[in-house]
């Protein structure tokens, strides 16, 4: 019996988004994916952490995200830091444009996973940068959080 390469349930996250960002709103998009890209989302092999969002020409782009080539592919394998489209209504891409415009406002890839309907879609949060005090204190209250749940568990 072959074992199972391929998974349904993909659900890949950026860990480093909630400690360097305060995310105030969070999206999802589709995106546009070549070829094997989507056999490779579905292996898990995807990295989330360096991507960031930019707009051209009123269209949504996502760029820094990492899908390694699928293994078993031929000479049409994808490169893996390309940039890639999101798909989103103009009316939201319009509405998020504006709120980028203001200061100190990134959008950032928080999670990509895989809908009910086999797509893939990434979800994207509208954060503040943090300061170092402030990613201090998310250390400190994570911290906290675990003592208890060690206290609670004896």
């Amino acid at each position: 019996m072959a074992e199972k390469r391929f998974s349904s349930e993909v659900n890949v996250r950026n860990k480093q988004a909630t400690f360097n960002y305060e995310l105030l709103d969070k999206f999802i998009a589709g995106i546009v994916l070549r070829g094997t890209e989507i056999k490779s989302i579905r292996e898990g092999k995807i990295n989330l952490q360096d991507g960031y969002c930019y707009f051209s020409r009123g269209e949504l782009f996502v760029k820094g995200i990492n899908i390694t080539p699928y293994a078993q592919g031929t000479h049409y394998n994808h490169e893996a830091m390309r940039e890639r489209k999101l798909l989103m209504k103009k009316s939201e891409i319009v509405k998020l444009e504006g709120k980028v415009e203001e200061k100190g406002l990134a959008l950032i890839p928080v999670r990509l996973f895989i809908n009910n309907k086999g797509l893939a879609k990434l979800e994207l949060g509208l954060g503040k940068g943090k300061k170092l005090h402030d990613k201090r204190e998310s250390i400190k209250e994570r911290d906290v959080k675990r003592e208890l749940n060690r206290i609670k568990l004896r």
